[in-house]
């Protein structure tokens, strides 16, 4: 460790440390604009200039190391002047089109000139005329008028992806960022250059004039479409008062929690698949509860009802072999412990199964070829994760529940249907409306995990708790509010189900339980 003074003030850093990183764990703002924590220093853009004593000039903050007794200062008549003008410089040639950038209310250069600038430009020259719509590959739009160089994007493909379609072409006042002849940029990252670009230079076609992002709400989540559990925000709309707006969700981005170095190539970056395919949070949701002998919306309390009856004929008749399950990888740990206790262990069923996992390419950084987000809680609280065997399943089955929960197509579902006229009774969970949710008898609406408090334990066994963001659909509710209602209503351990009225009610219940997640 090492003592230096920045303002006068003194901290103590370990040795190795740039000053711009000791002044961010002083509490002081260093401003900067092509530095990122994922990168080596790259020190273009001269915004983070600071003062040192006993140095002749200023010098850069993000790849000047501290030593021992060293004083910076960051608020010196000469570091404002210096700041001012490469804010200048900058904007120079920098186009005033905030009105209609996608960037504006989160745009680097708007906040440090309101910050740092406040000032005359001394400029007369007329400004250089660039492309201002370029097609840079996977729905990305490049702005070469609002590039400050700041070459994130450039060292991003190089670094991260190692894919390198970016570069930087020409010299002096005509340099641009281009991509390499017809390399079009193509893989699984490129939605992190638009957050990655400090301005507006890099816009993303899927939220390109849909909104501003001044009316957005923002919440934090785990994505749940690989068992990587990226940690993201879910950025969505609240609607207008006196009109409706198109969808709820407009953007996923994503959440860094750790600032360990360990992780830099993992840890500020989503892939395309989690940062677009948001779509199932709106789409084709299911919001009422569906009970087929009434032909109607039916209330909670009766197909609370319904379901406790038909479960206790069984177990009055001791006929609890005639009942089988489908559960699914896209419940949380307290949902799938509750299941785990209600079916497996209150009623010893024998027919509990699981519908295919989704699956797809994995890469050699973040995703997975596992397309759901808790196999590995299932795994931990005790389950086999069992296919479905037909022929057992149906066999003398007289009632069938099923969880689905899956945005992606219809997977073991569809094996399902042609047997499903076998059974007496089926009922459903399921959080979309899909055509054959019709040949169920009850179909109860649920929530995505957008909507709904609770816990994934991710591909390296790391349990990653959420909250709800997003409102539940109509009549929608979580499975967990489901499973608690039905073990009380079975009556076969009736205390074990008092006082769980929050996800981590439930969770504490499976600490006590299972060692793994204590």
């Amino acid at each position: 460790m090492v003592e230096i003074f920045i303002n006068d003030s003194a901290i103590k850093v370990k040795e190795g440390t740039t000053v711009l990183k000791a002044a961010e764990k002083a509490g002081i703002h260093i401003p900067h604009i092509c530095f990122h924590d994922a990168f080596p220093p790259e020190g273009s853009c001269r915004m983070c200039l600071v003062e040192i004593e006993g140095h002749p000039c200023l010098e850069l903050a993000c790849s000047t190391q501290v030593r021992e007794g060293m004083k910076v200062y960051t608020e010196t008549e000469n570091v404002r002047d210096a700041r001012k003008g490469v804010l200048e410089f900058i904007l120079a040639e920098h186009p005033m089109d905030c009105p209609i950038c996608d960037k504006a209310g989160e745009c680097t250069l708007q906040d440090y000139y309101e910050q740092y600038g406040l000032f005359e430009s001394d400029f007369l020259e007329e400004k250089e005329r660039k492309d201002k719509k370029v097609d840079i590959g996977k729905g990305l739009i490049l702005d070469r008028e609002r590039c400050v160089l700041c070459t994130r994007c450039v060292r991003f493909l190089r670094d991260i992806t190692k894919t390198g379609e970016l570069g930087v072409f020409e010299r002096g006042v005509r340099s641009e960022i281009g991509i390499f002849g017809d390399q079009y940029i193509d893989n699984n990252y490129a939605g992190n250059l638009v957050e990655l670009c400090p301005v507006g230079a890099i816009t993303d076609k899927d939220f390109r004039f849909k909104t501003r992002n001044w009316f957005l709400k923002k919440g934090a989540s785990v994505c749940p479409l690989c068992s990587r559990g990226c940690q993201i925000f879910i950025e969505y709309h609240p609607g207008f008062a006196r009109f409706k707006v198109p969808k709820r969700v407009y953007r996923i981005s994503s959440r860094v929690t750790s600032r360990d170095q360990s992780q830099k190539e993992k840890g500020y970056w989503i892939c395309d698949i989690g940062r677009y395919g948001y779509s199932y949070m709106d789409k084709d949701r299911a919001e009422n509860i569906i009970l087929k002998q009434k032909n109607r919306p039916a209330e909670r309390g009766e197909a609370e009802a319904f379901l406790g009856e038909k479960i206790k004929k069984l177990i009055y008749r001791n006929k609890l072999q005639r009942m089988g399950v489908v559960l699914n990888t896209w419940l949380t740990n307290e949902e799938l412990f509750l299941a785990r206790k209600i079916f497996t262990l209150d009623l010893e069923l024998e027919k509990v199964f699981f519908t295919e996992l989704d699956t797809g390419e994995k890469d050699d950084l973040l995703l997975t070829a596992d397309r759901t987000p808790n196999k590995k809680g299932a795994e931990e609280i005790g389950f086999e994760i069992n296919q479905i065997e037909k022929q057992k399943l149906f066999d003398e089955t007289e009632l069938l529940i099923v969880f689905w929960s899956s945005p992606f197509g219809l997977g073991s579902i569809t094996e399902l249907l042609p047997e499903l006229s076998k059974v007496r009774t089926k009922i459903l969970f399921t959080p979309f409306k899909r055509k054959w949710n019709d040949a169920f008898d009850l179909v109860i609406p649920t929530l995505v995990s957008a909507e709904k408090g609770g816990s994934f334990t991710n591909i390296d066994g790391k349990v990653q708790h959420f909250d709800a963001v997003l409102s539940p659909p109509g009549e929608a509710r979580a499975e967990w509010e489901w499973l608690v209602s039905l073990g009380k209503e079975i009556e076969v351990d009736f205390n074990s189900y008092l006082g769980m009225k929050f996800p981590y009610d439930v969770y504490k219940k499976m600490k006590d339980k299972i060692e793994f997640f204590r």
